[in-house]
């Protein structure tokens, strides 16, 4: 606890060294961690006390046995992240706001010590998040804001499960907590898509993985169920992204015509989304391809999380699905190409087709 403290206390020298609002915005950060920090509960005392409810009970033993099973069979870094629990003063951990471009799909930036640049910013304040989302909109930016319920310090800290994460089912539960501890393991540095869409595989093969080894065949299913859906709404944003591209191409020389361009695109997308992709997904109520917001802002922030989905399954094919062995590969394949990870995930697929057609 007071190792945690003291790096807090360490960051907060360093912000003396950046600009005013960027200080301000991460001292407020480093406050809401340390309340975090600070009220931190033994997840083992928790599952002993009798009163615990029942429901609870079992939900926080799912979290110890999935953080036990990244560890041991995933080789994941765990350290001590999610053997505690913390209880916020809210039902929401952040709000985040993304906002991009309109008439070219350019993601706004913020650029924060050691994560690099990154295209969104969790708020804890929430009246500050929208204060700046209305700026940003004012600006003519498309703007996304939508809350989070987790979030990992990539190991500086050993971050504990939060009431706001314990809400979700066991499936939900095992899938956050491999999903962050993939963070705490690799974080590229400045590479937010390559970084959360590797920890959506991860936390999407891992959890399935998991509820198997416990012989929960039926909760492993629906994982996988879920992981197809993932991989498919991604194939569908990376088509809009094409789509828009080409629009936006096609009149390089009139912002107007640009932006009246993309407006068609996503009217067309809508229809695609509706008639096309719902009808094809299993585990997410249709009524989502109606209500989901299409614009530049929340397309981008969505394809954070579902960038290349299907690159990740294809390694993990070429590793012969055994996940810890992918994990491996993807981490050394990154890390010889840290400017930009998914070219070398893709050449080292290509180099791996050519060497098995050259051996048969």
């Amino acid at each position: 606890m007071r190792r945690g403290f003291l790096a807090i206390a360490v960051a907060l020298g360093v912000l003396a060294l950046i600009s005013a609002p960027t200080a301000c915005y991460l001292s407020r950060g480093a406050w809401e961690e340390a309340k975090i920090l600070s009220r931190r509960q033994p997840i083992s005392e928790l599952v002993r006390d009798p009163r615990t409810p029942k429901n609870v009970k079992e939900k926080l033993k799912v979290v110890l046995a999935a953080r036990k099973y990244a560890k041991d069979s995933l080789k994941l870094r765990a350290k001590d992240s999610f053997t505690t629990y913390s209880r916020l003063d809210h039902d929401t951990l952040v709000l985040l706001v993304s906002a991009a471009y309109r008439d070219t799909l350019k993601a706004y930036t913020w650029w924060f010590p050691i994560v690099g640049r990154v295209p969104y910013k969790g708020y804890f304040d929430f009246d500050a998040a929208r204060r700046d989302a209305k700026n940003l909109a004012a600006d003519g930016f498309d703007v996304y804001v939508r809350p989070s319920d987790a979030f990992s310090t990539l190991g500086f800290f050993n971050d504990p499960l939060l009431n706001t994460t314990l809400r979700g089912d066991t499936l939900s539960l095992a899938n956050t907590v491999i999903h962050e501890l993939t963070h705490n393991t690799f974080y590229a540095s400045g590479q937010a898509p390559f970084n959360e869409s590797f920890a959506m595989f991860v936390g999407a093969r891992g959890a399935a993985a998991f509820f198997r080894s416990r012989g929960q065949e039926a909760a492993a299913a629906k994982l996988d169920a879920q992981w197809e859906d993932d991989k498919l709404l991604a194939r569908f944003w990376a088509r809009l992204i094409r789509s828009l591209d080409s629009a936006y191409a096609a009149h390089s020389y009139d912002k107007g015509a640009r932006i009246a361009a993309r407006d068609t695109v996503y009217i067309r997308a809508r229809a695609a989304l509706v008639g096309e992709i719902a009808p094809q997904l299993k585990t997410i109520n249709p009524r989502y391809a109606e209500r989901v917001p299409l614009d530049n802002a929340s397309l981008l922030a969505r394809r954070v999380y579902a960038s290349d989905l299907d690159v990740f399954d294809t390694v993990y094919e070429k590793e012969g699905r055994d996940l810890r062995r992918t994990i491996g590969r993807v981490i050394a394949l990154a890390k010889s190409n840290r400017d930009n990870p998914f070219a070398e995930l893709r050449r080292w697929v290509r180099g791996s087709e050519v060497g098995r057609r050259e051996s048969k």
